[in-house]
């Protein structure tokens, strides 16, 4: 196939969402409290539609399982689609929460992923900071210090600003604050574990559970900052950025100025698009599409080559793993 697939974004409520996702990218929302934008998603928990081409109105979960060539595999029978695109709007603190490895999920929870993800930040109150990572020595300081309620000597807090970019693996203490919106990249999984959720109740009037003992066993300790390089190179008028390539996912950046006209791009695999800012258009073949911020799409493997033209920034996201594999 030599077409894209674009899909319409799935939006849930989250007790500490808002409504910046409308007002940022214009999305529908289903209330003042909408907390995620899934914008390229085949989990079960919420696979997007395609809203084009051939594949229209069949999700990209049925897709991935009929279509394994768009994907470069010869069978997708026994594989969950590895990656998940999504936005978050932070208008109140996240809960402090750890996310297992795959060993850990497989063996605990049955799933064949576990969660590392990368945040990507767009929209950030001045301010602002996440939680990422800890100050406790070894898992019994870990521990002690969780079973008494010292969170203030726990966490460890960084201040964030729009185009910041922060990876997370598996096993590390993190949560979003309040006033941040961003784009995260992840495994294709839903497990969370839960540190602390501030006593706070949810849509139900109910505490939300924790999950002290599986969070200790799968938190990293000591924390180690990873270090993290950004190279960048241009071709064409095209800049890339990349921002990660891990076990995982591969993350760039691409900025697209007008005046540079259109650029040609060929794609080594498969490769997950959302447009982060501006607008402009992708050609591919016969056909060309209008892009806008916001717009989610995949570039099938059967694709090579298509043509970017406009004055945008994309972030380009592709499954590491199975190019290595």
């Amino acid at each position: 196939m030599n077409d894209i697939l674009k899909f319409e974004p799935v939006c849930k409520e989250k007790v500490w969402g808002g409504t910046k996702l409308q007002k940022i990218f214009g999305y529908s929302i289903p209330s003042d409290r909408t907390g995620e934008c899934w914008g390229i998603s085949g989990h079960q928990s919420g696979t997007n539609k395609v809203i084009n081409g051939l594949y229209h109105n069949k999700t990209l979960r049925d897709v991935w399982f009929a279509n394994p060539e768009l994907f470069g595999r010869a069978s997708t029978a026994e594989e969950e689609f590895p990656l998940l695109v999504k936005m978050i709007d932070a208008r109140d603190d996240l809960s402090v929460q750890v996310h297992p490895d795959d060993t850990y999920a497989k063996e605990q929870e049955g799933y064949a992923y576990g969660k590392t993800e990368c945040w990507y930040i767009l929209d950030a109150d001045p301010g602002a900071e996440l939680i990422l990572g800890h100050h406790a020595a070894t898992k019994e300081e870990l521990s002690s210090w969780v079973y008494n309620g010292e969170w203030d000597k726990l966490f460890r807090r960084v201040p964030v600003q729009n185009g910041d970019f922060i990876y997370v693996p598996s096993g590390t203490v993190h949560a979003i604050g309040a006033g941040i919106v961003l784009l995260e990249i992840q495994q294709s999984s839903d497990i969370t574990y839960r540190f602390y959720d501030y006593d706070r109740p949810d849509q139900h009037g109910e505490l939300r559970d924790l999950h002290i003992e599986d969070s200790i066993a799968c938190t990293n300790v000591p924390h180690e900052e990873p270090l993290l390089k950004r190279p960048v190179s241009e071709h064409g008028g095209l800049l890339t950025e990349r921002l990660i390539a891990e076990n995982y996912f591969t993350v760039k950046r691409l900025t697209l100025q007008e005046k540079n006209g259109s650029v040609r791009i060929e794609p080594d695999t498969y490769e997950l698009m959302t447009v982060i800012n501006g607008g402009g258009e992708i050609t591919i073949g016969e056909r060309t599409y209008g892009l806008e911020k916001g717009d989610h799409f995949l570039v099938p493997a059967t694709v090579s080559h298509y043509f970017l033209a406009g004055e945008m920034t994309l972030i380009c996201s592709t499954e590491t793993a199975h190019l290595s594999a």
